[in-house]
């Protein structure tokens, strides 16, 4: 195996430790993992809901919320349409708590068995038929053109909450929110279609309080060199919709040619951090004759703000955390925003700590669909793992108890290991109600009865997976070479339309190469799922076939379809015939990336906290990589893997001050061939928390082990 390490500049470091108060190996660590940038940095350092992207960014954000209070004020019928994967059940779910908790009448409808992925005809029809007159589809949508526009001639109008990819037309709906759609105005494109769903949520909450829709002007005055420099910004919805700076020379500038003037004369209320002084500013740059009402936010800001108490905006500014990110350093304007920012949360809780009640679902999804953990995906994640450490939702209680996580410190290997599996199995047995039933039921008894029918269907879609591996692998095998290692096809009858997602990802990482598999559906349907790396767009490589397909969908490095199975002979052609054409990667050599090397000073139970400051991993943000040389191998014990075989080892390093419990999985044959006991090695490993019997204690878990060079 190779281990590298990038170079970094010392003055880089540095430059994060002092500018943001990190210590040296956490910034060594972010200057090589190349989180340098202030928008990097917020999102890494930062854990408060006010640094979250403003939903109202989104074009259309306006347009959904009123059409949604619009159908609780008309009593209308509200139906949610989701998807059967984890991301839409915990998107459905999400969006139907909400809507009940304002009073709406919804419904909602997932596909079960073998109904296609989407809005379909026959579900606008079911839909016209209940009186439904707003259909909302969540991580799904976009490209349900027909349905939609059938939908609108039925007189039905639709709203799309979606994240993945569209074709080149977009469906008649009323107002689409998509991150990934071009002009969207949305700064990030890598929301889950829960994260989608949390922002309307959040943008409905805003609506109902009294700065919905509400412009205003926040202004400060303050003096310069023998001047009075004025900065203001019009606000509506918590976004800065025009602002204004201006130097005056007082006495040497008409009231009449002043653009700060001009922008302050417009008659929408000006707030201000102390009303005396930035009148007597303002005084000062126009002259005394000019009378511009100002009301003073000092009441409202020392009410639930204490840090602001007894300080003006400078002295405010040399200890506001926005002034780090700002590129105009300690902009007290820029301040005074972030403040009116953080009074609005805190004044409406539904808008902060009751918000965060939700991120638990948020968490899930996001985790479960694969989203990088970047950008706010992190603060979603992390907010959301910790409302599951709580345990406040009845509804999940059994289902982590069962997964023996209550009492944990949770982590998103925790969910991608534990919650999502079952989760996803209803859907991928046919019946993703169960689930969702769970997540939307209010009683503990209620939800142990889910649970338990939950983790029945886990285990018979983990047996049926077993049986459809031993049958397919020839298959698979047969496909690779056949295609010159440049892809697996399988095409199996037998398979269980509720496994493809698992047997393709198991492909993928056996064979190293995007994998496909086909399964045949109900009424002479066929239904694939793909799994690829990420130089191979899933997405992208179906859309070749779109012309044959019923429905295609998916993202980087998964995508599915549903065809008719009159078109698989053609479709399996054609595939074959583009494989042709493409060049096959050459095979990568085994890699592991180094975040840090460690002297034994600094090997100590408190990098644990450096460990977790990285935290929530997962897409874009793998776990780190730590590196130390020269340790002395104390202790080695064989472990036996299921079929009795001596595969893993268990090894105790000595390190500095301490002795460490490592594991070192399929590593049994190295034990006297390449190290053994009092051994000196270097190690590059993963450092986390082991449960044991109620027992919790650090353990690294090894990487690679090589002869250390270190005397």
């Amino acid at each position: 195996m190779i281990w590298n390490k990038k170079p970094v500049a010392s003055s880089l470091v540095r430059q994060l430790n002092e500018q943001y108060g990190i210590d040296m190996i956490t910034a060594s660590i972010m200057a090589r993992r190349e989180i340098t940038s202030a928008e990097q940095v917020k999102f890494l350092v930062e854990k408060e809901l006010t640094w979250l992207h403003n939903p109202f960014l989104f074009d259309d954000m306006e347009t959904v919320v009123e059409r949604i209070l619009d159908a609780r004020t008309e009593g209308e019928r509200v139906r949610i349409y989701g998807d059967r994967d984890v991301d839409g059940i915990t998107s459905t779910a999400l969006l139907h708590l909400e809507l009940s908790a304002l009073g709406i009448d919804v419904s909602h409808r997932l596909p079960e068995g073998d109904e296609p992925y989407g809005l379909s005809r026959s579900g606008v029809d079911e839909a016209h038929r209940d009186g439904v007159t707003l259909i909302i589809t969540v991580d799904s949508g976009i490209s349900n053109i027909d349905e939609i526009s059938w939908a609108r001639e039925l007189g039905i109008d639709v709203i799309v909450l979606d994240h993945h990819i569209g074709g080149e037309s977009l469906p008649p709906a009323i107002a689409i929110i998509n991150p990934k759609l071009a002009g969207s105005g949305y700064p990030f494109e890598h929301l889950a279609g829960v994260g989608v769903v949390a922002k309307v949520i959040w943008a409905l909450r805003y609506a109902q309080t009294p700065f919905y829709g509400q412009e205003f002007i926040l202004a400060h005055a303050q003096p310069g060199n023998d001047t009075v420099i004025i900065q203001a910004m019009r606000v509506e919805n918590l976004l800065v919709i025009d602002q204004v700076i201006e130097e005056i020379n007082p006495g040497l500038i008409k009231v009449d040619q002043s653009k700060a003037f001009a922008f302050l004369a417009t008659g929408l209320p000006i707030l201000v951090l102390d009303e005396a002084t930035e009148r007597a500013q303002l005084k000062s740059a126009f002259g005394k004759a000019v009378d511009i009402h100002l009301t003073d936010l000092r009441g409202n800001f020392e009410s639930v703000l204490p840090i602001v108490k007894g300080k003006g905006l400078f002295a405010l500014s040399k200890i506001s955390r926005a002034a780090r990110y700002s590129p105009h350093g300690n902009d007290e304007l820029a301040v005074l925003f972030s403040l009116f920012t953080a009074y609005t949360f805190k004044a409406h809780p539904s808008l902060d700590s009751g918000y965060e009640e939700i991120l638990d679902l948020v968490a899930i999804g996001t985790i479960a669909d694969l989203m990088p953990m970047e950008d706010e995906n992190k603060i979603l994640v992390q907010r959301g793992l910790k409302v599951l450490n709580k345990g406040q939702r009845t509804a999940l209680v059994p289902l982590f108890t069962a997964q023996n996580l209550l009492g944990k410190v949770l982590s998103s290997s925790d969910i991608s290991w534990q919650i999502s599996p079952p989760i996803n199995a209803s859907g991928r047995m046919g019946r993703p109600s169960v689930a969702l039933n769970l997540l939307l039921s209010q009683t503990l008894g209620e939800a142990e009865l889910l649970t338990s029918e939950l983790l029945a269907m886990n285990k018979e879609r983990q047996r049926l997976g077993q049986e459809g591996w031993e049958r397919i692998l020839p298959l698979a095998q047969d496909s690779f070479e056949a295609t010159g290692s440049k892809m697996v096809i399988v095409n199996d009858p037998e398979i269980s339309r509720g496994i493809t997602g698992v047997m393709a990802n198991r492909l993928l990482r056996h064979f190293g190469a995007p994998a496909l598999v086909i399964a045949r559906g109900e009424e002479g349907r066929i239904s694939g799922s793909l799994r690829s790396t990420e130089r191979f767009h899933a997405r992208d490589f179906l859309s070749n076939y779109s012309d044959l397909l019923l429905d295609f969908g998916g993202h980087a490095c998964a995508g599915g379809f549903s065809a008719n199975e009159e078109n698989l002979e053609a479709l399996l052609k054609r595939m074959d015939s583009l494989l042709d054409e493409m060049d096959c990667p050459e095979e990568e050599t085994g890699e592991v990336t180094i975040d840090c090397t460690l002297p034994p000073k600094y090997m100590s139970p408190a990098m644990i906290e450096v460990v977790e400051f990285f935290e929530p991993y997962g897409e874009k943000n793998p776990t780190l990589v730590m590196h130390i040389e020269g340790a002395r191998i104390d202790a080695i014990q064989q472990l036996s893997n299921k079929s009795g075989g001596a595969h893993h080892l268990k090894l105790t390093l000595a390190y500095g001050e301490y002795r460490w419990p490592a594991l070192y999985w399929e590593s049994g044959d190295r034990q006297g061939k390449d190290f053994d006991t009092g051994s000196l090695v270097d190690v590059v490993f993963r450092l986390g928390r082991n449960y044991f019997r109620n027992q919790e204690s650090l353990q690294l878990v090894v990487i690679d082990i090589k002869e250390s060079a270190t005397p």
